[in-house]
Order: structure tokens, then C-alpha cells, then sequence
């Protein structure tokens, strides 16, 4: 079963994504910002990180550059599930490392799709 980390400093968004994923079959371990999930993913290895932008700490793209500059996450998924969309966001994004970009508020079904098509 993937072992997902869901990483928001919004305890309803985390709650939420956190719902979704364990309903499609997905083990998910919650992290508050980005410092937190850093932290967590020391200590295992995750088959995606799903990831907010703007958060206390550690933002997404620092999180996304920290997470790439270790070898068990070069190749892992990354996605960022934001309220920010600007393309300018999104081109930071992918510099730092993110597989893909989602923004809030997401739809479930979507959610999966594009989980499914990048999880290994």
C-alpha cells in the first residue's frame, strides 16, 4: 500500500486529503508545515509527498528543494496542492523539483488521477 505524505498547516485541508487518500486504498502520514514533514521523512520512505505552498517554517518549494537534495527522494513524486496559481509560481515550482501542481480547492477524483499517474 503507498505510503503518502500530506503535508498543509490547515488542519481541515489536511483532514480532507487526508479522507480522500485512505479512501482510494493510501497509507498517509500528516505533517503541519514543512519543517515538520522534513523532519518526518527522515525517518521513512514516502511513494509521493503532497504538499501546500504557503506555510509557516518551511514552505512547499523549500521543502520540494530540501527533499531533492537527498538521494530516496531525487526520484519521488512531488506535488504541490496550493491556492497559488500563477504561472510564475509554477515555474518556481518545477525548478525546485515539483512533479506536478494542483490548486486548492481540489477535486477528489482529479486528486487521484493525477496520484495514480505519477505514484510508482
Amino acid at each position: 500500500m503507498p505510503l503518502i505524505l500530506a503535508v498543509d498547516d490547515s488542519p481541515s485541508m489536511r483532514k480532507m486529503v487526508a479522507f480522500t487518500l485512505t479512501g482510494a486504498g493510501y497509507q498517509v502520514v500528516e505533517a503541519v508545515d514543512g519543517q515538520d514533514a522534513y523532519e518526518k521523512a527522515q525517518g521513512q520512505n514516502f511513494d509521493l509527498v503532497l504538499t501546500d505552498q504557503n506555510m509557516p517554517r518551511l514552505d512547499g518549494l523549500g521543502l520540494t528543494r530540501k527533499l531533492r537534495e537527498h538521494p530516496q527522494f531525487k526520484n519521488t513524486p512531488i506535488l504541490m496542492l496550493t491556492t497559488e496559481s500563477s504561472d510564475l509560481m509554477k515555474q518556481a515550482g518545477r525548478a525546485a523539483g515539483a512533479t506536478g501542481w494542483l490548486v486548492k480547492p481540489f477535486d477528489p477524483a482529479r486528486l487521484l488521477e493525477v496520484i495514480k499517474k505519477v505514484i510508482r
